[in-house]
Parts: C-alpha cells; structure tokens; sequence
C-alpha cells in the first residue's frame, strides 16, 4: 500500500493474535524485517521491525523500519528496509 499513516496501520496486539490463531509462526516471521537476540521461539518477542498489517505491504511501514534501525544502530535492517523501500516504489512507479 503506498499512502498510510502507519499508526494508523500497524497490527495491534489484538490483530497479532488474530492472525496467528489461523497461521504458523513461519508466516507470522514473513511479516518482519528482523529477530529479536535472546527472545525465546515462537513468541511474538522474537520478532522485530514489523511493515506490514498481515494483509499487504505499507511503505510507511518499511520507512518506520528504516528510521527505528537507524536510531538503534541495527545496520542491516536499515539497509534492507531501504532496498524493499525502493523496490517497492520502482515496482508502484
């Protein structure tokens, strides 16, 4: 989705366990940019930097990513938010 206001947008943890009574925790992984270190498996702990609303992709939701990596110094994320950012754009242009 290319217009939202992400918090707006951004799964509660309502809709978080919503979605995870009808899937995996693999499919729930596909939706964030990130592990958290030390979080223990099949928690919603161990997943970080969330961009989508378990529906389709926002690219408020990538910019969030990108900004809060900065912030915390976690280079890699930064820079893969900042690639699906631009695919992302290149594929809407």
């Amino acid at each position: 989705m290319l217009r939202s206001e992400w918090g707006e947008v951004q799964p509660t943890a309502a809709v978080e366990n919503a979605y995870l009574e009808k899937h995996d925790w693999e499919a729930y992984g596909r939706w964030f940019l990130g592990l958290t270190d030390g979080a223990n498996e099949d928690t919603k702990a161990r997943y970080a930097f969330v961009f989508g609303d378990f529906r389709r992709i926002h690219r408020s939701g990538l910019i969030a990513c990108h900004y809060r990596a900065a912030e915390w110094r976690h280079k890699a994320i930064e820079l893969v938010a900042h690639e699906l950012l631009q695919e992302l754009d290149e594929a809407s242009a």
